[in-house]
């Protein structure tokens, strides 16, 4: 450890996650850089276990009680262990760190990021959600607490938010080789397509939940691949794009490509485009958005585009895949409409994976919670989340078809 790189101290939520998992590899990596402030998770305990023994982290934080009771049976008083959503809303408001790592599903890691923010911590966000429900109130939040503006083509548009999705990373990376956000004219962000990209429309409705489970090139937790079969998971990364780089939706395209290989492009006001390519693993964006704005090594396969043969695009199917164009559509009317459509496809989602619905019935719940939804103003945290619970409860009860 040197002065020009001090020790980082991380919170991870979602640490039994398979991002937070990568998370721990990096600190693995340089444990001269890195520390574990706080660890958080659901419901793995034994992994959670495993992790304190190897990070040593001060304060835990996990859903059950029984689990929390388990974990200070083990470590007596020499953890902080918190349980429940108020012991997570504590271990963030308490803890001392320097980066949340918030790798947290869903719109529970709203709360969380709004927390981090007003403490003035960086966070280093998978959890879309925040952005994509709570967007407004987040921009609002940092720029109450941010003193001076922050130096051009440095850092995304929201300070102190450092993208973890390898979409938004590789944004992030093409803008500051490209000169930054200013210089860029659009951004496209790539989609593998799912697993039905190939599939004939009419054949959606009978898919069963482990064939929407099965994606072709990424490894990810249950409901984000549900989310990429249904590409609500790109609509969400297209308002997600707006809201950390600034652009008009008009200029942020989607472009479907298999092989997963090219993560982002950006275009820029000279006609040139910078894109950002590797092979589809988390490690990178995750170690960047921890160190950045440095680039530390990490060992491994490396891309070998001889070894890829071809590389592939195509436009998404909108009419196929509605949720794609529900997502900009509610992007674009703003206010509380994304948190609505979020809270009705988390829902829906469950309901998919209970085999309560069919596929094709998430699209239908989605589009219905936004064409009824009244948009407010998102502009705090309580807003946001009051209507997630008004929607999602109501398409829970039954009424969402």
């Amino acid at each position: 450890m040197t002065d020009s790189c001090p020790d980082k101290k991380l919170l991870i939520l979602g640490s039994t996650g398979s991002i937070g998992r990568s998370a721990c590899g990096c600190v693995r990596r340089f444990r001269e850089r890195f520390s574990v402030a706080g660890m958080t998770a659901g419901s793995n305990v034994d992994l959670l276990i495993e992790q304190i023994r190897e990070f040593s982290p001060p304060s835990v934080c996990i859903a059950g009680e029984e689990d929390a009771d388990k974990i200070k049976g083990v470590f007596g008083d020499k953890v902080n262990v918190y349980s429940g959503g108020g012991g997570l809303e504590r271990v963030v408001n308490e803890t001392d760190y320097d980066i949340l790592l918030n790798a947290l599903v869903g719109a529970v890691g709203f709360r969380p990021t709004a927390a981090a923010l007003k403490r003035g911590k960086r966070v280093a966000l998978a959890n879309k959600e925040s952005l994509v429900i709570g967007g407004d109130c987040l921009r609002a939040i940092v720029g109450r607490n941010q003193k001076t503006p922050a130096p051009a083509g440095e850092t995304p548009l929201i300070p102190d938010i450092l993208p973890v999705d390898s979409e938004h990373s590789a944004i992030l990376q093409c803008l500051q080789a490209g000169g930054g956000a200013e210089a860029a004219e659009s951004i496209t962000v790539t989609a593998s397509g799912g697993p039905f990209r190939n599939l004939p429309e009419e054949a959606l409705a009978a898919v069963t939940p482990e064939q929407a489970l099965n994606h072709p090139t990424w490894s990810m937790g249950k409901k984000i691949t549900i989310d990429s079969a249904t590409l609500m998971n790109k609509g969400f990364e297209v308002i997600e794009a707006q809201r950390l780089f600034n652009l008009p939706y008009e200029r942020i395209r989607v472009c479907v490509h298999p092989q997963s290989i090219v993560h982002s492009l950006v275009e820029f006001r000279d006609g040139a485009v910078i894109a950002q390519l590797g092979l589809p693993d988390m490690e990178l964006p995750i170690q960047y958005a921890l160190s950045w704005p440095q680039r530390l090594p990490i060992p491994g396969k490396r891309l070998n585009l001889s070894n890829i043969g071809s590389l592939d695009f195509f436009e998404p199917d909108t009419d196929k895949f509605p949720c794609l164009r529900l997502c900009i559509e509610a992007g674009k009317t703003g206010g509380t409409a994304p948190a609505a459509i979020n809270a009705a496809n988390e829902a829906a989602v469950e309901l998919f994976l209970n085999k309560k619905i069919g596929f094709t019935d998430i699209a239908k719940i989605v589009e219905k919670a936004l064409n009824e939804h009244n948009p407010i103003k998102a502009d705090s945290v309580d807003a946001v989340m009051s209507v997630d619970k008004e929607v999602r409860e109501r398409v829970l009860s039954g009424l969402g078809l």
